[in-house]
């Protein structure tokens, strides 16, 4: 019925839009206007050869053949001296119909098609759901399944149980369980939610409405609280089956001030009432689940949260080691990769990686090998997408003088030296002068393993990494450049975290002194829960603490200077090395014997 509607209002616009366009023709093609009193004075001087009467409407020629226009109020009274200049007269009824058709009536039919538009708006009449997420089977040749889902055990043990309601609702019932209405599935960009989702549907068989928040909130009040009702109503006809809501923050966030101030409330507060009471109206026989998504559970609404609506949470973090290997092995599949490349390798080298980012590496090592006319995907090709993803690609273009390449070498040898003199930090992976992405330079630190806690001691080592660059300046050079701006910004937070929030301060103590915040992407704390005096000692305690490494930093570089300026002649002359060269280059006694075969020759131990 809807799509009927449209095409109504469709065709009776271009209607509309047709006769304007002839009326503003037709009012082109018109004669010059002329003015009556001019028309007067012209017809006493004999000008006028003929005229047309159309009511007070006059057109016609002059002597010279020109055509003219103009408007009588009384053209009774001027047929006495029109015969009298001897004018061909020649006079036609006027056609009020036509003015109205050509005139007046599109614009009525502008007016009326809108507020017909705005009346079905209001009413939902129009909505999208109606044609466009119709339960159709699924494709079997997009089908997702759990073999097509990898690194999260956990969240696909407690969705099985989702799937067998689906498949044999009787088997979960009979003891007098209660199906799960619906199941919140929280965690980080790029980790798999809407992925699992189709997987649920895919092992169940069963219709998947995927519908996304923005799609209920419209600038209509009620619009988006008709949608509701339409979806419901539908899915309880084709249950069993699965609605899944992308990024349902869009709609469900909190009721109140916090929601008046993102502006259109009242929609969206509709929007989010009518998707409580269709949640609640569930009979315990309709097997219709609820599957959403969302990376900011800290805002949605209590009321969305409780049990009774979504009845489980489940949390999907970033994988640990084994579960990118999986995942890996999952995007692998579809790559022609070479025999010498170990997956295992690649996941412990890419720590913090999300199940969406993995795929990126497959796919850019892949595209990569590709443009090398390789047959296939080798180990290099990996590496070098890792480098693009975590660094930026290459600016081979970027033209840099003498003097600032020096400065990077000697900025790049700081944070280095610094990552390898210093027990309990990360092992670099690779030193380059190389510009990446918006950085001149990057010295890349590749853990060893997963960290999920850091100690006091990692953290302190980490600050004087980042201020090894900018020290190894200062003492070269005697002078500062801008390249350690986002190394100070970091410097920064991190001792601010460490003071404020992971009470890692001996005169303030085991207190934290922010809001902490409950969001995966870092929302703001809120109001500063602490006095000014308290704000004067943190303020103090970050900048001792800054200092404090400033000077550590400065102490070592300054008695390690031969390898400083070593290893930034090294950069300066072949622009890339790895770790392993670097610890060749500092004269790591373990690995000397293979300074022969890089061609690089290690310091001698003071």
């Amino acid at each position: 019925m809807a799509r009927y509607v449209r095409n109504y209002l469709l065709l009776l616009f271009a209607l509309a839009v047709a006769l304007i366009a002839y009326n503003i023709h037709r009012m082109e093609g018109q004669p010059p206007h002329l003015e009556y009193s001019s028309f007067l004075t012209r017809l006493h001087e004999g000008e006028i050869r003929e005229v047309t009467l159309r009511g007070g409407q006059i057109t016609g020629l002059d002597r010279f053949n020109q055509p003219f226009s103009t408007f009588a109020p009384a053209p009774a009274s001027l047929l006495p001296r029109l015969e009298e200049q001897g004018v061909k007269i020649e006079a036609r009824p006027e056609s009020r119909a036509s003015s109205f058709w050509t005139s007046t009536f599109p614009v009525l039919l502008l007016v009326g098609g809108l507020m017909i538009y705005m009346a079905l708006q209001q009413r939902g009449g129009l909505s999208r759901f109606s044609e466009k997420n119709l339960p159709t089977p699924l494709d079997s040749r997009q089908k997702v399944t759990f073999a097509d889902v990898a690194g999260i055990p956990e969240a696909q043990e407690e969705l099985e149980e989702i799937v067998e309601c689906l498949r044999n609702p009787g088997s979960i019932t009979r003891l007098g369980g209660r199906i799960p209405k619906g199941v919140l599935l929280q965690g980080p960009p790029g980790t798999g939610k809407t992925l699992l989702a189709k997987a649920i549907a895919g092992e169940a068989g069963v219709p998947f409405y995927s519908i996304s928040g923005s799609d209920f909130v419209e600038m209509f009040v009620g619009v988006g609280a008709s949608r509701v009702r339409e979806l419901f109503k539908a899915a309880k006809k084709h249950a069993p089956c699965i609605i899944f809501i992308d990024e349902i923050d869009a709609v469900g966030r909190s009721r109140g001030a916090a929601a008046a101030s993102a502006g259109g409330q009242d929609e969206r507060e509709q929007t989010l009432n009518a998707l409580l009471v269709e949640m609640d109206g569930f009979r315990s026989d309709e097997t219709v689940v609820i599957v959403a998504a969302t990376n900011r559970p800290d805002v949605l609404d209590p009321a969305l949260l409780r049990p009774g609506r979504f009845d489980r949470q489940v949390n999907i973090l970033p994988p640990d080691v084994n579960g990118r290997i999986k995942i890996l092995e999952v995007h692998a599949r579809t790559v022609v990769m070479a025999d010498s490349v170990n997956l295992a390798d690649v996941a412990r080298s890419t720590p913090g990686f999300t199940g969406a980012e993995l795929a990126n590496l497959i796919n850019e090592s892949a595209l990569m090998a590709a443009r090398k006319q390789k047959q296939e995907v080798e180990l290099d090709d990996i590496e070098e997408a890792r480098d693009k993803i975590l660094m930026g690609a290459e600016r081979k273009g970027l033209v840099i003088n003498a003097g600032e390449r020096k400065v990077t070498a000697y900025h790049e040898a700081g944070h280095a030296i610094m990552a390898k003199l210093l027990p309990n930090t990360d092992p670099v992976h690779k030193i380059t002068i190389i510009p990446r992405g918006r950085a001149m330079g990057v010295t890349q630190q590749v853990p060893l393993d997963d960290r999920h806690a850091y100690s006091r001691e990692y953290l302190m080592n980490r600050i004087k990494i980042l201020l090894g660059g900018r020290t190894a300046e200062e003492i070269v050079f005697r002078e500062f450049s801008t390249g350690a701006s986002n190394d100070l910004q970091a410097v920064t937070n991190l001792a601010t975290r460490m003071v404020c929030e992971w009470g890692m301060s001996s005169v303030l103590g085991p207190r934290a002194y922010i809001k902490e915040a409950t969001g995966f992407l870092g929302g703001e704390g809120g109001s500063r829960p602490y006095s000014e005096e308290i704000a004067r000692a943190i303020d103090a305690e970050i900048n001792q603490l800054i200092e404090t490494c400033y000077q550590e930093a400065m102490i070592i570089l300054e008695g390690k200077i031969k390898y400083l300026h070593r290893l930034a002649a090294i950069l300066l002359e072949h622009e890339t090395i790895d770790g392993k060269e670097a610890d060749i280059i500092m004269g790591c006694a373990q690995i000397e014997r293979e300074a022969a075969p890089l061609g690089i020759e290690p310091v001698s131990k003071e």
